[in-house]
């Protein structure tokens, strides 16, 4: 056991985190739930055999960083004990942040180690999130750093029941994508470094192909993609087609499709705000502003292409939202630009897909803030019609 590691007088923090440039700012790191729960079960396991309260702990993440923490609400009950760390995003709060990360670890002389979920933790409730169904949905990498983290202070003979659980965790889980990858019940435990990297992208990106995994792991082979909460409304509401299609793909346009190409997929639709979706028959695959904007240039130039009249084409070029764009081109009868531009959608992505070997069919319907259709690329009765044949 390292008792250099492990003492009641360390000064906890996670200084030595350091910090991220992002747009010209700087962010504080943070650590995960993975490292939360793996710190209240190492800091568990010491109190059982120390017999005596420990108020904090550190551990060595995945990716080599030494965290200090504070151990919260430690409590001895025999040949069991209990600890909380608290969850601290850095400067990328999420749904989880701020919250208790409790573990339980009861000694036995069965030599093996278990690791369950307790209250607050979710259930996996569907294939394709990497962990069996009934399963704690406690990933992968914090399984492992948990059971490591328990073995290095028992022993290689001594065993262990360890229960993570968190008693805000069903709350809190109302705000992540859980419900919709299956998980039911609570938060997950994850983290693949133990790190969290404020303003990451890449963590939001892997976020939504997770679920596109769990879908196509469903036995899904038609997918339709939304910006946000605005599409995936008007795809149930307008379209009538099933929630269980629709995956958000917020500003990751490229991304997406190649995960949809990568996990084969057979159709792709995208469906969305035409001041969104726009973009996309620029050739914009990443559709945040601080990246790329150009909505009314790309509606202006197609105008122009289709021969609308240079008085509308000034009118739209001053106008600073799409919608009311939409109604000056509606007053002159050019709403043919959007199925236009729902065309040349689905050509931008098929030369971006090119090299693909498995390319899926692409379709788009671009609608307006009141809900109404303005254009796609091919009718949208024989869209919808292949989502009604089903393809399970």
């Amino acid at each position: 056991m390292d008792e250099a590691r492990d003492s009641q007088t360390e000064k906890p923090g996670i200084d030595n985190l350091g910090m991220v440039w992002h747009r010209g700012k700087q962010y504080r790191k943070g650590y995960t739930t993975g490292s939360c729960a793996t710190a209240a079960a190492r800091v568990a396991a010491l109190m059982v055999l120390r017999q005596q309260i420990i108020h904090q702990v550190s551990i060595v993440t995945p990716s080599g960083v030494t965290l200090a923490l504070n151990v919260e609400q430690p409590l001895i009950e025999g040949q069991q004990a209990m600890a909380a760390i608290r969850k601290d995003g850095g400067d990328d709060v999420d749904a989880t942040h701020g919250m208790l990360i409790f573990a339980r670890v009861a000694l036995n002389d069965s030599g093996a180690i278990t690791l369950d979920g307790g209250e607050g933790i979710g259930r996996v409730t569907r294939v394709g999130i990497g962990l069996p169904i009934g399963w704690a949905a406690i990933n992968k990498t914090p399984r492992h750093t948990i059971e490591e983290a328990v073995r290095e202070v028992i022993g290689p003979h001594r065993g262990a029941e360890i229960v993570i659980f968190a008693p805000e965790g069903e709350e809190r889980a109302k705000k992540t994508y859980n419900d919709r990858l299956g998980i039911k019940g609570g938060i997950s435990i994850i983290g693949t470094t133990g790190i969290v990297t404020p303003m990451s992208e890449e963590s939001w990106k892997r976020s939504l192909a997770l679920e596109l995994e769990a879908k196509r792991a469903s036995g899904l082979n038609r997918i339709i993609f939304v910006p946000g909460n605005h599409g995936e409304r008007f795809v149930s509401r307008q379209l009538g087609i099933e929630a269980d299609y629709v995956v958000t793909m917020s500003n990751f346009v490229g991304y997406m499709l190649q995960e949809a190409v990568r996990l084969e997929f057979r159709q792709v639709v995208l469906v969305g705000h035409v001041g969104k979706l726009v973009k996309i028959a620029a050739g914009i695959f990443h559709t945040h502003s601080h990246i790329a904007d150009g909505r009314m240039e790309t509606l202006i130039a197609n105008l122009a292409l289709m021969g609308a009249p240079l008085a509308l084409i000034q009118a739209v070029d001053h106008c600073d939202t799409t919608e009311a764009a939409i109604e000056l081109i509606a007053e002159q009868g050019w709403q043919a630009v959007y199925p236009h531009l729902a065309r040349k959608i689905c050509w931008r992505i098929e030369q971006m897909l090119r090299f693909a070997s498995n390319k899926p069919q692409c379709d788009a319907i671009l609608f307006s803030f009141d809900n109404q259709v303005l254009g796609c690329n091919r009718p949208v009765s024989e869209i919808v019609a292949d989502f009604m044949e089903g393809d399970r």
